[in-house]
């Protein structure tokens, strides 16, 4: 009896082309994953990269909003340093009116009207300034905290 190795030399065959389809298989899978979390690697970092752009936007748009109503505050206050200056508006202030140095009896014309010195005059205004500035300054970041910080 003679033994052929015809069906054994298939066999080994078959198994042999099995076991490299199974580790073809299995590296086709590992590159699949590779793709997939490349993928979604992407995904999240254009996601971050338009949110950033809405967030610089929307800051740009708040950054505009109060820098025009800081100059707008500005402009008031400039107006109204000006129309002082002119005459045009007065300051109302609580004052007693000195006289002018005389003695005797007072009366309507011995007064100097009521009045700021020059310094105190600029001070207001620069205070008034000051005020409206820090003013603009904390709503603009209080909005800033609200939209961007607080999302």
């Amino acid at each position: 009896m003679k033994f052929d190795w015809k069906p054994v030399l298939l066999l080994v065959v078959m198994a042999a082309l099995g076991a490299l389809a199974f580790w073809y298989h299995g590296k086709a899978a590992d590159e699949q994953h590779r793709a997939d979390t490349a993928e979604h690697n992407l995904n999240l970092a254009n996601d971050t990269i338009n949110d950033m752009q809405t967030r610089q936007r929307d800051v740009a748009a708040l950054d505009a909003k109060y820098t025009k109503d800081l100059a707008d505050a500005q402009e008031t206050i400039d107006q109204l340093e000006r129309d002082v200056a002119t005459g045009k508006r007065r300051l109302q202030l609580n004052a007693r009116c000195s006289t002018n140095g005389t003695t005797g009896t007072t009366g309507l014309d011995d007064g100097a009207g009521p009045r700021l010195t020059d310094s105190a005059e600029r001070d207001y205004f620069t205070l008034r300034e000051r005020i409206a500035t820090v003013t603009k300054q904390l709503t603009g970041l209080q909005e800033y905290v609200r939209m961007q910080c607080l999302k």
